[in-house]
């Protein structure tokens, strides 16, 4: 299943208003997975957004849709829009949250929020919206609807802070009333786009040469949940005890250039395989949420023009082949891309979903 992703072919699912449902559910048969497209969302387009999510539920009430397992968000609400396209960030009003969270009942499974969206180093913070909701409010609200925060797009301004809005969330959500199905909280990719104390990724050719020294260095066969917030910051430990008690369910890129790959393998390991999904971040096209996009020489992934990595561009099959290098079975490989999904979206409980073995 590709829990996050931003488009396939020449499709750019940010761009709703042009994507072709039937085509998208095409290509994910070819390519035997379910899919979550992830998308973002302008605020002038909140409108169209929700008429593109009843058609999307429309169609797939119709069994016209079988490989296409719900829509996500990435934002509105994001501390730091990091790769995100800037005018995609914004803070709803509480009005605008209610017509988002009715969206649950027809099919929005997520939408990535970062836990500093209302701290003072968030870009947010003086916005209106922001003003008027708090997570006090706005995690219920998700809840009632069967709508999962994904918590990401951290700020590095106080990752004690950080940590604490975490285990925050996690709360509000565990003690607000549910009516979906499966985990109520998941992430955006573990390890990006958060504070840390370790270099997580070696994206250049330089920065390889020093690769295995500092691996060598992290000690990574003695690393435990108990020691995370020493390793590798508050933030990622919070989110890793969160996702090895079940209350998270943790994505994580095996790309090799997200994160590193033993680092991701060994978080997995921690974690534990039930808890943790595969996650692709794909664009297959130079263009996402209306912005340009090129790569570099050095790695396959997908940057904006300041620099700023936007988007991944490694398929499922490779990442699979990647985990299985790092010493995963078969059994915790099919888990990580397959398993744990399924059950944290709740689609072995009367979906209607149907795919091909990958």
């Amino acid at each position: 299943m590709e829990v996050h992703c931003h488009g396939f072919g020449d499709v750019d699912f940010s761009d709703f208003t042009k994507v072709d449902l039937v085509r998208l559910d095409a290509w994910c048969a070819r390519e035997g997975v379910l899919s979550l497209p992830t998308m973002y969302l302008h605020r002038a387009q909140l409108a169209e957004f929700e008429a593109f999510v009843r058609d999307y539920d429309r169609m797939r009430r119709e069994g016209g849709l079988r490989h296409i397992a719900g829509i996500a968000l990435e934002g509105p609400l994001l501390a730091s829009h990091g790769g995100t396209p800037a005018p995609t960030v914004w803070a709803p009003t509480r009005g605008e949250w209610e017509r988002l969270a009715a969206l649950g009942e027809f099919g929005l499974k997520y939408t990535v929020l970062s836990p500093d969206a209302f701290s003072p180093a968030s870009e947010l913070h003086d916005a209106p919206g922001a003003r008027e909701t708090g997570f006090a409010w706005l995690v219920p609200l998700l809840m009632a609807h069967g709508i999962r925060p994904a918590l990401g797009h951290f700020t590095r301004a106080d990752p004690a802070r950080s940590a604490a809005q975490v285990d925050e969330i996690v709360d509000l959500a565990w003690q607000s009333d549910w009516s979906g199905q499966g985990v109520r909280v998941v992430t955006d990719h573990l390890f990006n786009d958060m504070p840390l104390t370790i270099r997580h990724a070696f994206r250049t050719t330089r920065a390889r040469k020093e690769r295995d020294a500092l691996i060598a260095s992290y000690d990574l066969p003695n690393w435990t949940l108990q020691g995370m917030a020493d390793i590798a910051g508050p933030v990622p430990a919070a989110i890793m005890r969160q996702a090895a008690a079940g209350r998270i369910a943790a994505c994580i890129n095996f790309d090799g250039e997200h994160v590193d790959l033993a680092i991701a393998a060994r978080a997995v390991q921690l974690m534990g395989v039930e808890n943790s999904m595969m996650m692709t971040d794909r664009c297959d096209s130079a263009r996402l949420g209306g912005q340009d996009l090129h790569q570099t020489a050095d790695n396959g992934l997908w940057y904006q023009d300041a620099g700023v990595v936007a988007a991944g561009s490694v398929p499922l099959a490779r990442q699979m082949a990647n985990a299985r290098a790092q010493g995963l079975s078969d059994e915790e490989v099919h888990a990580l891309v397959a398993g744990t999904a399924h059950r944290v979206f709740g689609l072995s409980v009367g979906a209607d979903l149907r795919v091909s073995a990958a």
